[in-house]
């Protein structure tokens, strides 16, 4: 696949891009005139207006890296219990520095109880690369066809999520997130983690053929972000594929950090957080510090609700969100 440079801004601290095809324009071609010569257009309108669609688009995407290795001390302090996962980003981003090499990131498994911020990490690593991110819920599917794509043969049959990201995204090199792999139902025909094979080695990755749109797509620059409660139902194949880190609850000091980080946030993204206390006090953040990650963020909007209701723009303990039935510690009731 062609790449030829575009921009690289490391003056103003703009992340480089460079132009990379993702598939072969000839390709598609022959494959839609192939269709209209056999005659079945009708029979597969679904696959044509998809290879049209690829041709109207074209084959470029932009492939982006950081034009140096970015100040990441404030991820470091949003995601205390991710330092060792920021350690390996970092060294990658070093590492395509000074050259015309694309990002390359080893393929990352999080591994970690429910709530502790694994997929908010992938978010923040797209945002800090300055490319999108997509998510794969391989919790609620059973069929394989959620990455790779469903024969065009198949009634309502569609490309999976790589062709989505790649053909239909702006970017060569996204942050694609299956999350909750461990989740991930196989049946007796289809392996849903059986696309992650080829797509977790770079070599075989660059050739991706998705089954239903049936053209090689190069998904080599994709950066793989899984997680996963466990490591029981990922095997091992896939296990070696990729880096694997254990993720811990963030410690008490560590969460009050987390949300008086998500505090400042939430205020900086309203209006009317300009009218709220720029720090919240201590005895919220220790409530706040009991709540996993994830419910933080619902915990707070709830708050800062409950302050409006009562005319005041100061967060009171009683504001948050009481203990349901039967939970030692703040929680949500149903």
């Amino acid at each position: 696949m062609s790449s030829r440079s575009l921009v690289a801004s490391p003056s103003l601290g703009l992340p480089i891009a460079q132009m990379r095809s993702v598939f072969s324009a000839d390709d598609v071609e022959r494959k839609l005139a192939h269709l209209q010569a056999s005659g079945n257009e009708r029979d597969y309108e679904s696959l044509r207006n998809t290879w049209q669609r690829m041709l109207e688009r074209g084959p470029q995407r932009f492939a982006v890296k950081p034009s140096g290795v970015p100040d990441m001390a404030p991820l470091y302090d949003l995601l205390p219990n991710f330092g060792e996962v920021l350690d390996d980003v970092k060294r990658h981003v070093a590492l395509s520095q000074d050259s015309r090499d694309s990002l390359e990131v080893t393929p990352i498994l999080l591994l970690g109880p429910p709530g502790v911020g694994k997929t908010h990490f992938a978010r923040q690593l797209a945002d800090l690369l300055g490319t999108s991110m997509s998510l794969v819920p391989m919790s609620s599917m059973t069929a394989g066809w959620l990455l790779s794509g469903s024969s065009s043969q198949w009634k309502g049959a569609k490309p999976g999520k790589v062709f989505e990201a790649l053909v239909d995204g702006q970017y060569a090199n996204p942050v694609i997130v299956v999350d909750e792999i461990d989740k991930a139902a196989a049946d007796a025909q289809y392996d849903p983690l059986g696309a992650l094979y080829s797509l977790l080695e770079h070599d075989t990755a660059q050739s991706f053929v998705d089954e239903f749109a049936e053209v090689p797509i190069d998904a080599s620059q994709v950066i793989w972000v899984t997680t996963a409660n466990h490591e029981r139902g990922i095997p091992e194949p896939i296990m070696n594929r990729m880096n694997v880190y254990e993720i811990a609850p963030p410690s008490p000091e560590a969460a009050r950090k987390i949300a008086a980080h998500l505090y400042r946030g939430i205020l900086g993204e309203h209006d009317w957080g300009q009218r709220f206390d720029p720090e919240p006090a201590n005895d919220v953040l220790d409530l706040l510090a009991t709540l996993a990650p994830r419910e933080m963020r619902r915990a707070l909007v709830t708050a800062f609700g409950n302050a409006r209701l009562d005319n005041r723009y100061r967060i009171e303990p009683e504001d948050l969100p009481r203990a349901g039935p039967g939970k030692g510690r703040i929680g949500f009731l149903q």
